[in-house]
């Protein structure tokens, strides 16, 4: 993606108010925008984990859901996340369904740039293994459910502030959460 790429400013009751470019929009002071995440699950019922390339402005290296992105000003959400899908892991997804439609956070990594978001969280399917664009995705990982919400319990700081939030309100992850924690 381009530095110009445009994203989508809201107010704080998720209404847009005027787009910003991408690029700044992630710094110290950022405003509150629109943004998407997405969980991608295999035949297998395992769940895509990537870690972030080391390039990345934000949390970079870090091990999160299967990938994010924004809209474009007026471009539909499915279309988006599937365009994402393409860019970040080569990826054709299906069966698209909106699962977090209201997530919001605002989390500061360890230089200080801001998150700052109203991103709702979907899951998809795909049957084939990504192909992983170097620029935004170093490694990528299928896993188990159980297995990454054992490993977001024990190691909650090499994760994205956002998927260690998402896994505890997505049905996906809640149950095997409750097992993680009991043990």
């Amino acid at each position: 993606m381009s530095v110009s790429e445009e994203v989508v400013l809201l107010d704080e009751d998720g209404r847009a108010t005027g787009t910003a470019s991408k690029i700044s929009v992630h710094g110290i002071d950022t405003p509150l925008h629109l943004a998407f995440s997405c969980h991608v699950l295999n035949a297998r019922g395992e769940v895509l984990v990537t870690r972030r390339a080391l390039t990345k402005l934000t949390w970079p290296g870090v091990w999160t859901n299967s990938f994010c992105g924004h809209p474009q000003p007026g471009e539909d959400m499915a279309d988006a996340v599937k365009r994402r899908a393409a860019f970040e892991l080569g990826l054709e997804i299906s069966q698209l369904s909106l699962e977090l439609p209201d997530f919001r956070y605002r989390a500061v990594d360890a230089s200080g740039i801001v998150e700052n978001e109203i991103c709702p969280v979907f899951i998809a399917r795909a049957d084939v293994d990504p192909q992983l664009n170097p620029h935004e995705v170093v490694d990528s990982k299928w896993a188990t459910p159980d297995t990454v919400a054992a490993a977001l319990t024990a190691t909650p700081w090499a994760f994205s502030p956002w998927l260690v939030l998402q896994a505890q309100q997505l049905r996906l992850f809640t149950e095997a959460l409750t097992h993680a924690d009991a043990s």
